[in-house]
């Protein structure tokens, strides 16, 4: 009894120390997640196999509950809470089709995989080691990504030793001739430190300074500026006619963050605003659950909730160019990320408002998780964020 509590004991810190390092936001740790499949294929029961999954999980999202805390500015119980609720997904999918038949588990384990890769579960599918096909075969696109799915596979089989190895070399060797994605040419993503206040503060004092702001880094011949999520505040007439006016004289577009109100909730999109005018050019297919994706309201007849456009369109077209943008939450899961490169973009657009998480990684591990893709499919790359 005292040998398998030890066991349980080593194989749960293991996979919390695999979670933590693995999602800790730097690019190149992603690929120590893949130590979680050879762990939970390592549990002797379900309760073992539960406490794995917990393990990982957890301490791969372990930022969220200081993060909500610091969104509601309130204490860290509901933080807690949404941590709890956001891992029984995952947790309980990976305990249920945990098996003790060593020859059932790859496709058990590739099972799980997709579950919490795709909606619904897929809305929480958080800290995904799949992730990590972009260090390990960058530029190497749908084919990476099935290979990737073939070594998760290998993790969980007899052999794993020898698919761990190759993995490993793998590993090292992109850590040795890593770069990171690369700009497209004459765009340029503007990182902003306003905290809490954009989105907020819709001045017209303001506005004018981040126009400034823009004609400043449309410099060197940028000619196409992006700011974060929410930059813009409410989308408005109002505002549309003020951003217009400032790019009359020039050739500068600018892909900015806004929010589009309506009595039955509200979308949060981006706009493009040139010397023409302005057009909301893409609407978020995942906002944050629960605290701006709240459907219960709905069921209650209120309003207030982000609306989720889980199948809107992935690609939008600036100019010539197709974009995939990626808001602030789609960074994190994988669907969305998917779900755009099956359209074959030219361009990946990674934008957040990232004020509350300001002592955590979330923001970090959004960075590193959309740079990983980004190589993956070998596609230029453009973030901006606020801090």
């Amino acid at each position: 009894m005292r040998r398998k509590c030890l066991q349980s004991m080593l194989l749960t810190v293991a996979a919390a120390i695999a979670g933590a390092v693995g999602w800790s936001g730097h690019a190149l740790l992603l690929p120590v997640a893949l130590a979680f499949p050879i762990l939970w294929s390592k549990a002797r029961s379900r309760p073992e196999a539960m406490l794995v999954s917990s393990g990982y999980f957890l301490a791969a999202s372990r930022g969220l509950p200081q993060g909500v805390a610091a969104f509601y500015s309130s204490n860290l119980w509901p933080g807690l809470l949404l941590w709890l609720c956001a891992s029984f997904s995952f947790v309980t999918l990976h305990t249920l089709l945990w098996t003790r038949a060593a020859g059932a588990l790859p496709c058990r384990y590739l099972l799980v995989a997709v579950i919490v890769a795709i909606p619904p579960f897929g809305i929480t599918g958080w800290a995904h080691p799949v992730t990590a096909a972009g260090v390990l075969f960058p530029g190497w696109g749908w084919w990476g990504l099935g290979a990737m799915t073939a070594g998760l596979a290998g993790l969980v089989t007899r052999p794993w030793p020898a698919v761990a190895m190759a993995l490993t070399g793998l590993w090292l060797w992109s850590a040795a001739t890593w770069t990171n994605p690369r700009l497209p040419e004459a765009w340029r993503g503007v990182d902003l430190e306003l905290g809490a206040s954009l989105g907020r503060e819709g001045g017209l004092e303001r506005h004018r300074d981040l126009i400034a702001t823009v004609h400043a880094a449309a410099r060197d011949g940028t000619r196409l500026v992006v700011l974060p999520e929410s930059a813009l505040g409410l989308w408005t007439p109002t505002t549309e006619r003020l951003w217009t006016g400032g790019f009359a004289d020039g050739d500068i577009a600018v892909i900015a963050g806004a929010v589009v109100v309506d009595v039955d909730g509200y979308d949060n999109v981006l706009v493009e605003i040139d010397s023409k005018g302005g057009r909301i050019l893409y609407r978020e297919r995942m906002p944050v659950p629960g605290s701006m994706w709240q459907p219960w309201r709905s069921w209650v007849g209120e309003s207030g909730s982000a609306r989720a456009h889980f199948f809107g369109s992935a690609i939008v077209v600036v100019g010539d160019v197709r974009v995939a943008p990626l808001i602030c939450y789609e960074q994190l899961v994988v669907w969305p990320v998917l779900q755009s490169m099956l359209d074959g973009p030219d361009v990946v657009v990674a934008v957040g408002n990232g004020w509350w998480t300001a002592g955590t990684s979330i923001a970090d591990i959004q960075r590193a998780s959309t740079e990983a893709w980004a190589r993956l499919f070998d596609k230029p790359l453009v973030i901006s964020f606020n801090t």
